[in-house]
């Protein structure tokens, strides 16, 4: 090889240099916190009824497994939906009551109207969903 082809070529250690900035910006970008951000409605769910209203409970949610979605009701007649899973290690949140969504893992726990972080480990808040409700059905959107 000639020493222009092989000035053309990246060095060893700018690819690691290049995957290790890679690395690190998704790191911070995972690591964000204060603002819940409107996360990617699961496939296949996009319109479809994934609750009624009447199961979940005034300060309190259910966990729809099927989807990994925490539907909530922090106040009579207003609902949220979020991720199931917990930003600090994706375990499934699991005990929701008096306004808080619980992760039974590591005990980080979540508001129920609007997902923030409200005890660590977890530093991220829960990704929300956008969601209306017709009649007593509560759909995906």
């Amino acid at each position: 090889m000639s020493t222009q082809e092989t000035s053309a070529m990246p060095a060893r250690r700018q690819v690691i240099a290049a995957a290790g900035a890679v690395a690190c910006g998704a790191a911070l970008v995972g690591c964000g916190g204060g603002e819940s951000a409107a996360a990617v409605v699961p496939p296949g769910i996009k319109g479809k009824a994934i609750a009624r209203t009447a199961d979940i409970p005034v300060g309190g949610g259910k966990v729809i497994g099927k989807w990994k979605i925490v539907i909530t009701q922090p106040t009579s007649g207003v609902f949220r939906a979020f991720t199931a899973s917990c930003p600090h290690r994706g375990c499934a949140v699991g005990r929701i009551g008096d306004g808080v969504i619980r992760c039974p893992c590591h005990g980080s726990e979540f508001a129920v109207d609007s997902g923030k972080c409200l005890k660590g480990p977890a530093e991220a808040p829960l990704a929300q969903y956008a969601l209306k409700v017709e009649g007593d059905e509560i759909i995906m959107v």
